[in-house]
This record gives C-alpha cells, sequence and structure tokens, in this order.
C-alpha cells in the first residue's frame, strides 16, 4: 500500500513540476535525452523509443546500485523503452507478431532477462503487470572494457533477413538476435513479377546469388540483360559472380575482364575495382 502511495506521489510531483516549467515557459534540456531509431529490416521496418540516461560516476548495475540485479527495469530512463515491428520477427528464437510493445528488463550478474509487454505506452516500471508480457527470454551480458556513459541502443550486423539489436550502459553490453522470414513472400513476388512485361531480371538475380537460389535461372536472367545491354559493365560483375559462384572460373574471368574494359572506357573507377575484384577471385 505505502508503495503505491508513494508511486502516486512522485507521479503528482513530476506532473506539477512539469506544468509549473510550461507555465513559466521555461525550456530546459531533458536530464535523459530521447532517441528514436528506426531499422529497414526484411520487408519492413523496427522502430525504437527510449530515453538515454547518462552513469554521472554512478555505479549502475548490481546490489545497492541504482539499478539492482533481479528488479525490472525499463530499459532506460522516463517512459518504458518502446519498439515496434513493421512484421513478424523472431527474437531469441521467441516469435514476435507484428506491433507495438513496451521492452523491459532484469538485469543480473550472469543473466537477463528481456521483456516485451503488450502494453506499449507506460511510465517507467511502476505499472508493469507480468500477465501482459507478450514474451520473455534470458541473454548473457557482455562485459564492454571503455566506459559507455550514455545509455545506447543500436542494431548493428544488419543484413536482409538477420540483425543484431545492442544496448550498452556503463560496462555491460546485451546483444540480442532478431530474424525475420520473407523469403516466401519474395520468391512469390519475384514469380509473379515476372509473368508480366517488365520482368525483374536484375533484382531477381541479385537476390538468387545472395540466398542462394537457383543459380542458373539467375545467370539465364543476366544473359537476358545483355542482349539489351551488352555494354552495361555493372551486369558483367553481377554475371561474373554468379559463374564463380557455380564454379565457372573461366566464364567469370572472361565475363569480368569484359566489365573491366567497359568500366574504364567510361571512366568507371568503382566498377572497373568490382570486375577487376572478381577476376582476382577466380584466379586463386
Amino acid at each position: 500500500m505505502m508503495k503505491k502511495i508513494y508511486i502516486q506521489l512522485m507521479l503528482f510531483i513530476a506532473v506539477c513540476c512539469s506544468a509549473q516549467v510550461h507555465a513559466q515557459g521555461l525550456k530546459m534540456p531533458q536530464a535523459s535525452s530521447g532517441q528514436t531509431i528506426t531499422q529497414e529490416f526484411g520487408l519492413g521496418s523496427i522502430t525504437l523509443t527510449y530515453s538515454r540516461p547518462n552513469v554521472k560516476g554512478r555505479k549502475i548495475f548490481g546490489e545497492g546500485t541504482l539499478q539492482p540485479y533481479g528488479e525490472v527495469w525499463r530499459t532506460g530512463a522516463n517512459q518504458a523503452t518502446v519498439i515496434k515491428f513493421a512484421d513478424d520477427v523472431t527474437i531469441e528464437g521467441n516469435k514476435v507478431p507484428a506491433g507495438e510493445y513496451s521492452l523491459f528488463s532484469i538485469p543480473g550478474k550472469n543473466e537477463w532477462t528481456i521483456i516485451l509487454n503488450k502494453t506499449a505506452k507506460q511510465w517507467g516500471a511502476y505499472q508493469y503487470k507480468q500477465a501482459d508480457d507478450v514474451v520473455r527470454f534470458t541473454v548473457k551480458p557482455v562485459n564492454v572494457k571503455d566506459l559507455v556513459e550514455t545509455f545506447t541502443m543500436q542494431f548493428t550486423n544488419v543484413k536482409p533477413t538477420t540483425c543484431d539489436l545492442t544496448f550498452m550502459w556503463e560496462h555491460t553490453a546485451i546483444i540480442m538476435h532478431l530474424t525475420t522470414d520473407v523469403d516466401t513472400r519474395i520468391m512469390a513476388g519475384i514469380d509473379e513479377a515476372m509473368k508480366g512485361e517488365k520482368k525483374p531480371y536484375f533484382a531477381a538475380a541479385q537476390y538468387y546469388y545472395e540466398n542462394n537460389k537457383d543459380l542458373g535461372k539467375a545467370l539465364s536472367w543476366m544473359n537476358e540483360l545483355e542482349k539489351n545491354d551488352p555494354k552495361a559493365y555493372y551486369y558483367k560483375v553481377w554475371k561474373a559472380r554468379i559463374q564463380l559462384k557455380i564454379g565457372d572460373k573461366a566464364g567469370a574471368i572472361t565475363t569480368a575482364t569484359q566489365g573491366v574494359a567497359l568500366a574504364k572506357a567510361d571512366k568507371s573507377d568503382e566498377y572497373t575495382r568490382l570486375n577487376e575484384a572478381v577476376i582476382t577471385e577466380a584466379k586463386k
């Protein structure tokens, strides 16, 4: 009961202070700055909104610190951190439907619990209800040698269908692995688009190459592109890459050599280098 009264009192004080500052027309920087980042992922995106407290010489995680082990943390400051997925994703093996969630965590010395809660908009962890959790999972913390003064969340190792969500503060980092299954939709989209008048040969061939699909089909598409534009050195490099991946080193060298000549004639240093890189790889 006392805890509930204390929470209500603190919220009342915060509202009163905010109203007073607003009435005075005084604008002050936030003690914990806000940040919103959006990362394209799969065929959609992930948007993360959170506040960034600073260490300020304090001990952050552990017994008798700012954030004791074993207690639910808002994973930032002010309002609970909010994460929004445009598409279904899988986090550390846990399927999460598209939607908007609050992101809580329970720090521990050797293991953290990460929580996605269906109540996206809530102040801190004061009104947090475990019954509203969508998913919980555990991850191992990583020690960071250099001090991270400002709490930081970021997306790293971003690929078409995988990425990592990392957050760091003080000397601790947490890394979560995310995946999204868009291959079925992309393959169906390619098949449908190929029925049309304007066939997406180039994009389809690139996708087949990057995702280890039917490389014979990808090569046939590149051959179709070459018929219409035999001097396109950017086609040459991709055709050569496909040939090399198939195992046709001689064909890759021939195609890339043509690409080098065409790129040099057009004074394209970038595609000269890219075609030369295929030749170098094919000669190993």
